[in-house]
């Protein structure tokens, strides 16, 4: 048998791992691994503060291996080409492991209702149920909440690092399946988190279909997997090309489902409206940032070749995606449903600049590039978001969260610093000048026009326009109506929720005060590696 093997062995390579570069990914995942083992052999009691102290530790040391990787400006194609770490997606790694930080403040939050928290005591039971009573009462709660974070952004960091298809579908299904789960958790209004949970689930395992359809499809024209590779058969080959045109746009739809573009964006106002606010937030935030990275990085790297081909689309969808988002968020009377449409508004604006270098093909020599306007404008918009969904969960009644917009009606004259938080993050949304929002548009418009694509820009400044109606009329509403007899309670935030809305409310300021050492660690973090 020995003699049989001998000649396999010495013709076996064995397979090069770059464990130092990887480390972010490995930690990430090694922790979310002790995690399931702690929910099984942990006392019960213990369980929450041992899995945020995980939690957090495991971020921190993330970060920091994120951040040597930043100061060494590491580039190279790792795993056996399947992984790229390079400029942005290092810089993508560090913005959604400080995101996480923060949800993960919220999560943990247990001042705000009664000293329980956002999530349900039993996923299991049946809403109202005797069952679900008892474990309310117990104050039993589900703390795997913590793990189920960790591997999603595992997921995430994966997903908008990955040089071949393969992995990238892989990484979309590892972060995907846990959020599906989170959005089902919500502790008050069951029926409504279990609903969001089940179409996210169902509209996202048809996207999953469509892009897996997709990659085969690229699979079977270039004949690898690989995004250099398939770039090097655009070069090469010359027949094929529905193919070739079929298997981009399957790989588009299941692409632009996560971004939450439209006509793919169904699942967004539902979902966010559904699941628990905190699950809102960090989904708003860090999904958007992973899905606009890795749609940047299949159709820059792998696809750009036809890139004459897949544009007009884009235009379409941007175009799309702009109005939409910004007119029917004007008819929503749900703050979550209003910031959810806003979120496909942004979404718009960040296709601009997608678009935009597309039109330059290799890329833009002055001034701002699509990929450093794109990276600050996620940093800008990841951090107002989670601050914006923070303020949400302090808005209260009887009934849990009083999100209805009437409900918010002269909440200024009852609570004017948190009215004053929330108006400063929807200013910031809208683009007003001093805000992280402002700068964050001036890139993307200014990479879009410098592009060539200066038609999506003027529609979105029109669109930016109609945005800044619907942001304005929740202020108004706050600040200038009568406070009603039956107006909701403003809850008295633990440190964890005052410190997550401290940090989005400082890097708003920040970003818009002094946004240059961001747009230069944006500019630094270069192109993708290819």
């Amino acid at each position: 048998m020995s003699a049989l093997l001998a000649p396999l062995a010495d013709g076996f390579t064995a397979p090069k791992i770059e464990y130092s570069e990887l480390a972010p990914l490995l930690i990430v995942f090694g922790v979310a691994a002790i995690g399931v083992l702690v929910e099984a052999f942990v006392p019960r009691a213990l369980r929450h503060v041992v899995q945020l102290i995980l939690s957090i530790a495991g971020i921190l040391a993330a970060a920091l291996y994120t951040f040597i990787l930043i100061k060494d400006e590491t580039k190279l194609i790792g795993a056996q080409g399947s992984i790229a770490v390079d400029g942005p997606a290092v810089f993508t790694w560090m913005v959604l492991l400080v995101l996480t930080l923060i949800s993960l403040l919220l999560f943990a939050e247990r001042s705000v209702d009664g000293g329980l928290s956002a999530f349900a005591s039993q996923a299991a039971a049946v809403p109202g149920s005797e069952a679900e009573r008892e474990g309310t009462a117990a104050k039993i709660e589900h703390t795997e909440v913590f793990p189920l974070t960790l591997f999603a952004v595992g997921g995430m960091m994966l997903f908008a690092a990955s040089n071949d298809l393969l992995v990238l579908f892989v990484a979309l299904e590892v972060f995907s399946l846990p959020l599906y789960l989170l959005c089902g958790l919500a502790r008050r209004r069951r029926l409504i988190s279990q609903e969001a949970a089940m179409k996210y689930f169902l509209l996202g395992a048809f996207a999953s279909a469509f892009l897996l359809y997709g990659i085969a499809l690229l699979y079977g024209y270039a004949g690898t997997m690989s995004l250099g590779g398939i770039s090097d058969a655009l070069a090469t080959k010359t027949g094929g090309d529905a193919i070739l045109l079929a298997g981009t746009g399957l790989i588009a739809v299941g692409l632009l489902f996560k971004v939450g573009a439209v006509p793919f964006h169904s699942w967004t106002p539902d979902v966010y409206q559904g699941a628990p606010t905190p699950i809102t937030g960090f989904m708003a935030s860090c999904t958007k940032i992973a899905a606009i990275i890795g749609l940047m990085r299949v159709f820059y790297v792998a696809l750009g070749g036809t890139r004459w081909d897949w544009a007009p689309m884009f235009w379409v969808v941007a175009i799309l995606t702009m109005v939409v988002g910004s007119i029917v968020a004007i008819t929503q009377t749900d703050v979550k449903r209003m910031l959810a449409y806003s979120s496909i508004a942004h979404a718009g604006f960040l296709l601009t600049a997608f678009v935009g270098l597309a039109q330059t093909g290799s890329g833009i020599t002055r001034g701002i590039t699509s990929m450093q306007a794109v990276l600050f404008y996620l940093v800008s918009y990841g951090f107002a978001t989670i601050g914006a969904f923070a303020v949400v969960t302090l808005v209260r009644d009887a009934g849990g969260e009083a999100t209805h917009l009437s409900r918010w009606a002269g909440l200024g004259k009852k609570s004017p610093l948190l009215a004053g938080t929330f108006a400063f993050f929807l200013l910031a949304f809208a683009g007003i000048p001093l805000t992280s929002g402002f700068t964050g548009k001036w890139a993307v418009f200014t990479a879009a026009w410098t592009g060539g694509a200066w038609p999506l820009v003027v529609v979105a400044v029109l669109c930016s326009l109609v945005a800044a109606f619907f942001y304005i009329r929740v202020i108004v509403l706050m600040f200038f109506s009568d406070l009603p007899a039956d107006a909701p309670d403003v809850a008295v935030p633990g440190w964890q929720t005052g410190l997550a809305v401290g940090i989005g409310l400082v890097a708003t300021v920040l970003l818009g005060l002094v946004p240059g050492p961001v747009l230069d660690l944006a500019a630094r973090a270069g192109e993708f590696i290819r």
